[in-house]
């Protein structure tokens, strides 16, 4: 498992100047194209998307009023705090900030070889071996693994399908623990 802290990710600004991401994975890391992604976005304004082709998406605001994503006559959703929404990366979407700038978890995955469902948990989770994913905290204090390493909000692992052992869990240390799992599962 990979650890990450979401304040200590590099954010690159988007081309269209409406936000900044933090990529916690891109997989396989290095490679030119990737199979299933996840970040987080900070967005600043409303504007313009980028469109995905052949990629499903699943957006889930961390922070922020809400955001709708429209595409005429195709599309027309807000997101609200810890939602999981999911969209096709193939729709060209306009994004509408509902009372300022806001923080998302967004999870992509390449529709013909992953499928990805992220959840909003507050009980332990065992992660399933040959699948991949990403554990977020939003609130509280989490643990991965039997002696693993404490986690709290902003941060977080993920793992590849080779990563996880067999029963491997994440469990919650603090009453009220709240964290979003991304199952990212091959397609068979």
């Amino acid at each position: 498992m990979h650890h990450f802290d979401v304040e200590t990710l590099t954010a690159g600004r988007w081309r269209n100047g409406g936000g900044a991401t933090r990529e916690i994975v891109s997989w396989p890391v290095g490679a030119e194209e990737f199979q299933w992604r996840a970040s987080v976005a900070d967005i600043d304004r409303d504007g313009p998307f980028s469109a995905f082709p052949g990629v499903d998406r699943t957006f889930t605001l961390l922070a922020g009023d809400g955001v709708r994503l429209t595409a005429p006559g195709a599309f027309d959703r807000t997101a609200r705090a810890g939602e999981p929404l999911g969209f096709s990366g193939d729709l060209a979407l306009t994004a509408e900030l509902r009372g300022g700038a806001c923080r998302v978890l967004n999870v992509m995955v390449r529709r013909d070889r992953w499928a990805a469902r992220v959840d909003r948990i507050t009980g332990p989770v065992v992660l399933p071996s040959g699948h991949a994913g990403v554990f977020h905290v939003l609130r509280g204090r989490w643990r991965t693994g039997a002696e693993g390493h404490p986690l709290t909000a902003g941060q977080g692992v993920w793992w590849d399908e080779n990563d996880v052992a067999p029963g491997r869990a994440v469990t919650p240390l603090s009453p009220g623990a709240v964290a979003l799992w991304a199952d990212v599962a091959p397609m068979r």
